[in-house]
């Protein structure tokens, strides 16, 4: 792992390769999971006005959970999520004309209609980040239905941090993310010499 300012970075973001391929997975990342997307704080706010926006795009089944229950919860682990339908599905999740699940919110964001995109955690993934009480810890989440995107990303060799690059700036800033990309250069530098060095 490597530090840049209260960051603790897992190599995993300069190693991994990733790049998401819709036509292969369908956007399925969208109707699984055991629990809907983490929300930053003002993230409920933000997608409450989207939804006034949205709901239109949405199932009936969706519209109606939010009316009842609003957009969100508090899961187990006593973070806020968002609402899911069926067990596993996002609310904010429809499918397209091409039978691929997209979001709404991130459709009408597209469009020009709400300023708000999407949840940072839906934006930054693969990557995942843990807050504690002195420094946040970035990691890559493995998960199973992505292995097209972690093969398709191994085609490119286009990094993590690389296909992430909007988002995390949009998470940290620029100057964060400048930082992130010397590190990356490093990484490879000192990479290259521990090899040489062992043979």
């Amino acid at each position: 792992m490597i530090q840049i300012d209260d960051k603790i970075v897992s190599f995993d973001v300069f190693e991994k390769m990733f790049l998401c391929d819709l036509t292969q997975c369908k956007g399925v990342c969208c109707v699984e999971g055991d629990a809907g997307a983490p929300l930053e704080e003002g993230e409920k706010e933000e997608l409450e006005k989207a939804y006034e926006v949205v709901k239109d795009m949405l199932p009936e089944v969706s519209r109606k959970l939010i009316e009842e229950k609003g957009v969100s919860y508090v899961d187990i682990e006593g973070d806020e999520v968002t609402q899911i339908v069926n067990g596993r599905e996002c609310v904010f999740s429809f499918v397209d004309e091409d039978g691929i699940v997209k979001c709404a919110v991130e459709k009408a964001y597209r469009e020009g209609k709400v300023n708000f995109r999407k949840p940072m955690s839906c934006y930054l993934y693969p990557v995942r980040v843990d807050v504690y009480k002195d420094f946040q810890a970035v990691n890559v989440h493995k998960w199973r239905i992505c292995k097209c995107a972690f093969e398709c990303g191994e085609k490119a060799q286009l990094p993590v941090y690389r296909f992430l690059k909007e988002p995390l700036i949009a998470k940290y800033g620029r100057d964060w993310y400048d930082k992130l990309c010397v590190a990356a250069v490093e990484f490879e530098k000192a990479k290259k010499e521990w090899k040489r060095d062992v043979e």
